[in-house]
């Protein structure tokens, strides 16, 4: 077996590459060179195994259905492995890095056995950005080698790139399913649930993945490289790896603001990222909808890129009504994982259309019909399409130096308390909005749907050490920035009404609540001051041809103070959990938040 292509001359590649070829022990060895004729290639040996489905309503497009016990991040079984358990704080799941690996090294034995071990080089970011990085995955999955096509910049122009002695981020993954002499496959091979490590080593920007082949857990460039490893070097280093949004909004005249939002999964980030707006004149253009990575640029100024390539998206409730630009956006040239397959050869999920086909082949690979009673996609069904296709993608979205961040938005799912929206005070305070965002739970993760948790800035899966460490390095970054810090704002575009209906219709009409924000930006509309910040008058916001129930617009921006003053205790035991790890800063903050409502309730 020869492991290393002649033309590979970095020894450290080398070197590692050799390694884990003596541990996993695959049948073959394949550099991947980024091709479409090696995508072409893999994806017709999957099609051939029946791991893949080609669809016939969409050129170049894929449909896979993942084992039932493969369907999500695994957040219980991803760890952040510092040396010292206290960098990795009370939100991770934490391993001493040498127990860990001891353990991860047994599995590894023999796992890629009778299978073909791939090297993706692969670039996150444009390649030449100078916030861009270039990770090495290693994987025995070819689901994961056509993904990471798409989601990245993948194969010999980052081997250029990496040059002889480039530095380059290790990820090792295996689905943790070897396959003995005449052993027979399965179309999703995966390990069982005891044997699913997504594990991350910060000090030596290394991941190490067992067990899974299913997105986050699988596609290492994504939450594992992007955000948890980034987020760590971005910190040493003095920038910024969020699990933001990044898009363009253009008004009537021309002028250009740049929003970056973070939203937990399954909570609108891609619906927002592609807005529609529905004022007159005023148009948006698409830079990333998950990821952004930012750095202050020779002006003081922020500047974001969104490192990856292409939409892992979820899929239900994506539809012409949420999401046109999305849909159309999906017209070829995609992969999907656990959506449902019609009779005529095409994709469906809940919410895709009003009606639901007559009979399809469900997730699961059984017949479905809509008086089964289950969902015919799972929940979390995604789609991976390539960024190029987005109609509203910006010109600029592969600027190398990133646009300028004018504005930050926080958001998550609340059915009561939180208003439409509200402005921070000043920096600090709107460090406070991002700690103490809470959402309810979707099917994006394994658990209870529809629970309240805490997750700071929409990094609570994400955040590779203390998450008061954390919140410390935005207060510096706010030091850093001064007056050119961007403006920070938080929403909710979920809160209900007493009779369980949406107050506000979202989508387009959330372009409303964005043209505020960038009047806000240049000091030209007005907000009055509540105990949590400014919020808009009724008159305020744009709603010329928005026609509202009488008073929901009054409801939708209503502060119920006694509401507010309950969830304090809930707030403090959130923030208390970081010990000597919070900013002082912060806690002021909280001790400041308490006072003002104190204040309005008398």
């Amino acid at each position: 077996m020869d492991s290393i292509q002649p033309s590979v001359q970095h020894s450290g590649l080398i070197q590692w590459v050799e390694e884990a070829a003596r541990m996993c022990q695959p049948a073959d060895i394949h550099w991947c060179d980024g091709s479409k004729a090696e995508y072409d290639r893999l994806m017709a040996g999957m099609v051939e195994s029946g791991a893949a489905t080609e669809l016939s309503q969409q050129p170049n497009s894929y449909l896979f259905r993942s084992d039932a016990s493969d369907v999500a991040r695994v957040e219980d079984r991803t760890y952040i492995s510092h040396p010292d358990r206290d960098d990795a704080g009370p939100t991770n799941n934490w391993m001493d890095p040498e127990g860990l690996k001891k353990r991860m090294r047994e599995l590894y034995e023999g796992c890629m056995a009778g299978r073909t071990m791939y090297v993706i080089p692969f670039s996150m970011g444009p390649i030449d950005s100078p916030i861009a990085r270039i990770g090495i995955e290693i994987t025995d999955s070819p689901y994961v080698v056509c993904n990471m096509h798409i989601m990245t910049r993948v194969g010999t122009v980052v081997m250029d790139r990496l040059g002889t002695d480039g530095e380059f981020i290790p990820c090792l993954h295996s689905v943790g399913a070897p396959l003995a002499p005449g052993q027979e496959d399965v179309t999703w091979p995966c390990a069982p649930m005891e044997e699913k490590y997504i594990s991350h080593f910060p000090r030596e920007n290394l991941i190490w993945s067992h067990g899974s082949g299913y997105g986050g857990n699988a596609l290492l460039g994504k939450k594992c490289l992007a955000l948890r490893i980034a987020s760590n070097m971005a910190r040493r280093e003095g920038w910024m790896a969020e699990h933001m949004l990044i898009l363009r909004l253009i008004s009537p005249e021309g002028r250009r603001y740049h929003i970056a939002a973070a939203f937990p999964s399954a909570c609108g980030k891609t619906n927002l990222a592609m807005l529609q707006p529905t004022i007159s004149g005023w148009s948006c253009e698409c830079i990333g909808d998950d990821i952004a990575w930012m750095q202050i640029g020779p002006n003081g100024r922020l500047r974001a890129i969104n490192p990856e390539s292409g939409f892992f998206g979820v899929a239900p409730g994506t539809s012409y009504d949420s999401n046109p630009m999305a849909m159309d956006m999906l017209h070829g040239n995609c992969i999907y994982t656990n959506c449902a397959l019609t009779d005529d050869g095409d994709v469906w999920w809940e919410g895709k259309t009003d009606q639901p086909p007559a009979h399809a082949v469900d997730w699961k690979g059984g017949d479905w019909t809509p008086s089964n009673g289950t969902p015919a996609a799972h929940p979390n069904a995604r789609f991976t399409a390539p960024a190029s296709q987005c109609p509203v993608i910006s010109p600029d979205w592969e600027d190398p130096e990133g646009v300028p961040i004018d504005i930050f938005v926080f958001g998550g799912r609340r059915s009561h308390v939180a208003p439409l929206v509200v402005q921070a005070l000043n920096w600090d305070h709107g460090v406070f909005l991002g700690a103490t965002a809470a959402s309810e739970t979707t099917a994006a993760n394994i658990g209870s749907v529809g629970n309240l948790r805490y997750d700071p800035f929409a990094m609570l899966p994400f955040c590779g050490y203390n998450m008061g460490d954390y919140f410390s390095h935005w207060l510096n970054m706010g030091d850093r920035l001064g007056g050119k810090a961007p403006l920070i704002f938080r929403v909710n575009w979920f809160r209900l009404g007493l009779d369980g209906q949406w107050l506000w219709p979202g989508f387009g009409e959330n372009s409303r609540v964005l043209k505020w924000m960038c009047e806000r930006f240049d000091d030209q509309s007005g907000a009055v001051e509540s105990p949590v910040g400014y919020l808009p008058r009724v008159q305020d916001l744009d709603l010329d041809g928005l026609e509202l129930p009488t008073g929901d617009m009054e409801e939708l921006l209503r502060i119920d103070i006694p509401a507010w003053t309950q969830e304090v205790e809930d707030v403090r035991r959130h923030l208390i959990r970081f010990g000597d790890r919070l900013p002082a800063r912060l806690a002021a903050q909280l001790a400041a938040h308490e006072e003002r409502l104190k204040a309005a309730g008398k």
